[in-house]
């Protein structure tokens, strides 16, 4: 135990392809490194599209083990990153789409005003924080997944759009529509809470960090 957490430390200043190689040739212990450093975007992006949190994190492990075993196919034409989180996305959405849940956001477009909670009257009631995550959960299913990809976690446009298999412009189309729909809500008074909304905890990641291992273990 001790020899594994000294391996882990050790290998922290590597890059996630210099991590992913050396799993690659035997070191599977160094694949914990690689789930607790992308665990909060992974579960950010899978809770964007399924919505609840004990489904994330059930996409999260398929994604995890999933990836593990086509890390050999891991090319490099895009981050590690955004490999996985690609992964997950399709995991979500292939989750969603058996259920018929996951439609064009444009189908319905205007309904949307109308259809809306007050935003005002969900802020007195709740703590900012939760009152945004709320906010972001209305989204129509296209648009949250973009919002919580680009905003949220940071990534960039062409990243958000490799991951969810959209061109760009249609990223930033998504992308406008989001922020204007919750720009009516919340968004002016919650720019600072961002970084912080559908927090992955640190009993939440040991515990899913847990599992896949066992998963990879048992395969």
């Amino acid at each position: 135990m001790a020899e594994a957490a000294k391996e882990l430390a050790d290998a922290r200043t590597l890059t996630d392809e210099e991590v992913v190689e050396r799993v690659c040739k035997g070191e599977r212990a160094l694949y914990e490194l690689l789930m607790r450093r992308h665990n909060q975007r992974i579960y950010r992006a899978a809770r964007a599209i399924v919505r609840d949190p004990a489904e994330a994190e059930d996409v999260m492990q398929d994604a995890y083990v999933r990836a593990y075993e086509n890390l050999s196919s891991f090319a490099g034409r895009a981050t590690f990153a955004t490999w996985l989180t690609k992964i997950a996305v399709h995991e979500a959405l292939a989750r969603v789409r058996r259920r018929g849940r996951f439609v064009d956001a444009e189908d319905f477009m205007p309904t949307l005003a109308s259809d809306a909670p007050d935003p005002e009257q969900r802020a007195s009631e709740r703590e900012l924080g939760a009152a945004l995550e709320d906010a972001i959960d209305t989204l129509p299913d296209q648009f949250r997944a973009v919002f919580v990809l680009r905003d949220v976690e940071g990534l960039s446009t062409a990243e958000t759009a490799e991951c969810l298999g959209i061109n760009e412009e249609t990223a930033k189309t998504r992308l406008h529509r989001a922020r204007t729909i919750l720009r009516a809500r919340l968004l002016s008074r919650a720019q600072e809470l961002l970084p912080g909304t559908f927090s992955f905890g640190e009993s939440r990641c040991d515990r899913l960090v847990a599992n896949v291992l066992a998963q990879i273990a048992g395969g």
